[in-house]
């Protein structure tokens, strides 16, 4: 369980958890009496490319911070990214990112507003592993 004091919010890496869409999550901040925004610190490992999704109404934004990859965004070629790049995804737009390095690749991911697990659509073509 995280923990809040004044304004500081410290998550704690036990509450890392994996999801479906093949990535490690550690929310840093995702409350529901401030929707405006979460940020939730993401983890790919290497080799693993996430699945083809959308955020439905939601604008996400990825702050590579180690590693490197390849982020797809619909309506855009693919591209590589490493430490410093921030990746813009409009709202409903199919997004995934792959973990091109040696390494884990790790970046924030932004949401406005706020993410919630009903906006997430899976829209892969392959079905899960």
């Amino acid at each position: 369980m995280s923990r809040t004091l004044g304004l500081i919010h410290s998550p704690r890496e036990a509450d890392e958890f994996f999801t479906d869409e093949g990535c490690f999550i550690l929310e840093t901040w995702n409350r529901a009496d401030d929707p405006t925004l979460s940020v939730a610190r993401a983890r790919v490992e290497r080799g693993v490319t996430t699945r083809l999704h959308k955020l439905a109404g939601i604008a996400e934004r990825y702050l590579i911070l180690s590693g490197s990859g390849r982020v797809e965004v619909e309506g855009i070629p693919p591209q590589s990214v490493g430490p410093g790049d921030l990746v813009y995804i409009p709202a409903d737009r199919g997004q995934r990112i792959a973990n091109t390095g040696d390494g884990d690749l790790v970046f924030l991911a932004i949401c406005t507003p706020r993410f919630v697990p009903e906006a997430y659509l899976d829209i892969d073509p392959d079905p899960p592993t």
